[in-house]
């Protein structure tokens, strides 16, 4: 059964290959861009493994902001990570630490998404299949964003202008968040990033970003208690 899991798994997250590649590419395109030999760009996509918050220090050290607001912003856009940990702790919290281990490193939004919905869909998943198919999901997605990764790096130059890699991202995040947004606080706490997002544009040296992730986190919590509250009141 953990092989078909497995399979299952990699063949569920085929579909986010088409904004893996471009997304992966546009980095690799953008790193070599701003200064880095390839080796940089490899090392900060394997080691890192997280394109938004590669796009954002990317961008930061750019604007010569100070390393420490860089790798400040990075880590705030990559705190979701800490959540959706905490959603799977239930699924595959039993696997030994260093298969959790790795699993962590392998975390991605794609991963979490297409994982998460396929637990709740199949609650009679066993834990051990839960484990195989996770695995499945990233098997797929590895390997071409480290590839892209690197043909991007390679061949960056050679795009023309007009076959623009720039969708890639805000596709990425809209086809992942949609799903998500299952309730009233889920949707309070997106539209809060937006709008924040833009009022906090002019914050010096990526800043805005910081403020807003912190403000739409409240929000959404706030407003997940202020749910739990109405309807511990309303049960007999």
């Amino acid at each position: 059964m953990r092989r078909a899991a497995f399979w299952q798994g990699y063949r569920d997250c085929a579909p986010f290959i088409a904004v893996v590649v471009p997304f992966s590419m546009l980095f690799g395109v953008v790193a070599r861009d701003a200064g880095l030999d390839i080796l940089q760009v490899m090392a900060m996509s394997v080691l890192v493994i997280a394109g938004a918050s590669q796009f954002t220090a990317l961008a930061l050290l750019q604007e010569q902001a100070p390393v420490f607001v860089a790798l400040a912003a990075a880590l705030a856009v990559n705190l979701r990570m800490a959540l959706y940990s905490a959603a799977l702790v239930p699924h595959v919290g039993h696997a030994p630490l260093g298969t959790r281990a790795l699993m962590a490193y392998l975390m991605v939004d794609q991963a979490y998404a297409v994982a998460v919905k396929t637990y709740e869909d199949q609650p009679r998943m066993s834990r051990d299949d839960k484990v195989a198919y996770y695995f499945g999901v990233m098997a797929l997605i590895c390997p071409f964003w480290y590839g892209c990764t690197l043909l991007g790096a390679v061949i960056g130059e050679a795009i023309p202008p007009q076959l623009s890699l720039d969708f890639a991202a805000p596709v990425c995040f809209i086809a992942i968040t949609a799903p998500l947004l299952r309730s009233l606080p889920h949707i309070l706490a997106a539209a809060v990033s937006v709008l924040c997002a833009i009022l906090f544009a002019g914050f010096p040296s990526g800043l805005g970003l910081i403020a807003a992730a912190i403000v739409a986190m409240l929000v959404g919590a706030q407003a997940e208690l202020a749910l739990r509250r109405r309807n511990l009141r309303s049960a007999p």
